[in-house]
């Protein structure tokens, strides 16, 4: 299938960061027409991959977050990549609940959060190689024209 466009950014691995990405991949998306709830459900996605790339892949140290998105003709599809600690079991991160950082103020629900929202998420994690995160989104309103 081919793409109808696509776009790519690298930041920092900082948390102030995350509003940013957020904002943009919702922009590049809103070509789509989707819907206001759509497009929350995308914003919540990324920020949830985001910050899991700062917090987790990075530990707050500095890195690069990498952000590919491409639009297909009724779907979004983004990938968030991170060079960090990687992920050592991906089915237990993926649990609700779990955290590898307990001491945080974080309820280890960012997986859980991801799948709600998207249609598909796909994690590919090596440890100590970092992380990407696929998430794919279909646009109901691209679908019912």
């Amino acid at each position: 299938m081919m793409h109808n466009n696509e776009m790519k950014i690298d930041f920092d691995s900082r948390s102030e960061n995350e509003a940013f990405a957020r904002v943009v991949v919702a922009a590049f998306a809103a070509q789509l027409d989707p819907t206001l709830e759509e497009i929350s459900d995308i914003k919540t996605a990324v920020s949830e991959a985001v910050t899991n790339a700062i917090i987790h892949g990075y530990e707050n140290k500095e890195g690069k977050v990498h952000i590919t998105c491409r639009l297909y003709d009724t779907e979004v599809y983004i990938e968030v990549i991170d060079s960090g600690t990687g992920i050592e079991d991906i089915e237990q991160a993926r649990e609700p609940l779990y955290t590898s950082k307990p001491e945080l103020e974080r309820s280890g629900m960012g997986f859980t959060v991801m799948e709600s929202f998207m249609d598909e998420v796909f994690v590919e994690s090596t440890p100590n190689n970092g992380t990407k995160i696929i998430m794919k989104k279909k646009i109901q309103s691209r679908i019912e024209e």
